[in-house]
C-alpha cells in the first residue's frame, strides 16, 4: 500500500482551484517518495509550454525553465510524447527516451546542464488536446522500482486532482480547440525542421536531420525513413558538407539558432 497521511490528500483536494494547489501536489508526492524538485508544465501541441509550478532555486530556474521553454522543449522526450498523444500515466524519461538519447547533442548540450539523474512524470490528458506533465527529479540517485510502483497507485488521485484543477488550461494559451497559438507566437517542431537548411538541404537530409537532433541512431533512424544505416551516414556527411559544420554539437546549436531567430 502508498503511505500517505489523510492529512496531504485532504490538503490536496481543498487546495483545487486555489494558488497552493501545485505545491500540496508535490508535497502530497514526496509522502510517497522523495525526490529534489517538482515543475509542471502545461502543453497545448507545438505551442511554448507554459510554466505552471516550479520549486526551482532561483539559480536553477534560468536553465530548468527559461532556456527550456525558448527552444530545447521541442526536443525533450516528455514534450514529444505529449504530442502523439501519451495515455495519462506515469513514465520514466529513460523509458520514452530514442535509442541514443543520452549521447544526443540535446542531451549533452542543454539536458546535462540540469545535473539531473534521473526524472520522472506524470502525464495528465485535459480537454482541447491540452497535458499537464509533472515531473519529479531526482539529482543524486534513481527512483527505485518500489518507489515508481508506489507513485503509480497514487495515479488516480493525481489525474482526478489535476483534471480538476486545469480543467480550462486551453484557455491560458489564449486558444480553443487545437488552435496552437501561444501569446501571439506559433512554433511547430515539424514546421521549424521544414524551415532549418531550406535553402541547402533536401527533404530527405532535412528528416535525417530531425530524428538525429532527437536522438535516434543511424540504425533507427534508418528503421523510419527505411533506408540503410549507411545511407543515413552519408546523408549526415553531405548535412555537414552544406552547412559547413563538422559535429553534432554545432548542428544542434545551428537549430536552436533558427528558433531562436523566430522568436518575436
Amino acid at each position: 500500500m502508498v503511505k500517505i497521511s489523510m492529512e496531504a490528500t485532504g490538503q490536496l483536494i481543498s487546495s483545487i482551484g486555489e494558488d497552493n494547489f501545485a505545491n500540496c501536489l508535490s508535497a502530497a508526492l514526496r509522502e510517497v517518495a522523495p525526490f529534489d524538485f517538482t515543475v509542471v508544465f502545461g502543453y497545448l501541441g507545438s505551442a511554448q509550454p507554459l510554466d505552471l509550478y516550479d520549486d526551482f532555486p532561483r539559480g536553477k530556474k534560468k536553465t530548468f525553465v527559461e532556456d527550456y521553454q525558448e527552444g530545447p522543449y521541442l526536443l525533450d522526450p516528455f514534450y514529444l510524447a505529449s504530442t502523439k498523444p501519451a495515455e495519462s500515466g506515469l513514465y520514466r524519461l529513460r523509458d520514452l527516451a530514442p535509442d541514443r538519447f543520452y549521447q544526443s547533442e540535446y542531451f549533452r548540450n542543454y539536458y546535462v546542464q540540469t545535473g539531473l539523474t534521473e526524472e520522472i512524470a506524470f502525464f495528465v490528458n485535459l480537454p482541447n488536446k491540452a497535458v499537464v506533465i509533472v515531473s519529479l527529479m531526482r539529482v543524486k540517485k534513481l527512483f527505485t522500482a518500489k518507489e515508481v510502483r508506489d507513485l503509480g497507485r497514487y495515479l488516480p488521485v493525481v489525474l482526478a486532482a489535476c483534471c480538476k484543477n486545469w480543467s480550462d488550461l486551453a484557455a491560458k494559451f489564449g486558444v480553443a480547440g487545437s488552435n496552437e497559438r501561444a501569446g501571439g507566437r506559433k512554433r511547430s517542431l515539424e514546421l521549424a525542421f521544414e524551415k532549418f537548411g531550406k535553402d541547402l538541404l533536401t527533404s530527405r537530409e532535412r528528416e535525417v536531420v530531425e530524428f538525429t537532433l532527437k536522438g535516434h541512431s543511424a540504425v533507427a533512424v534508418g528503421k523510419i525513413l527505411e533506408i540503410s544505416p549507411g545511407t543515413v551516414s552519408i546523408h549526415r556527411r553531405n548535412i555537414y558538407s552544406k552547412l559547413r559544420i563538422r559535429s553534432q554539437g554545432e548542428l544542434f546549436s545551428a537549430f536552436i539558432k533558427t528558433l531562436l531567430e523566430d522568436s518575436p
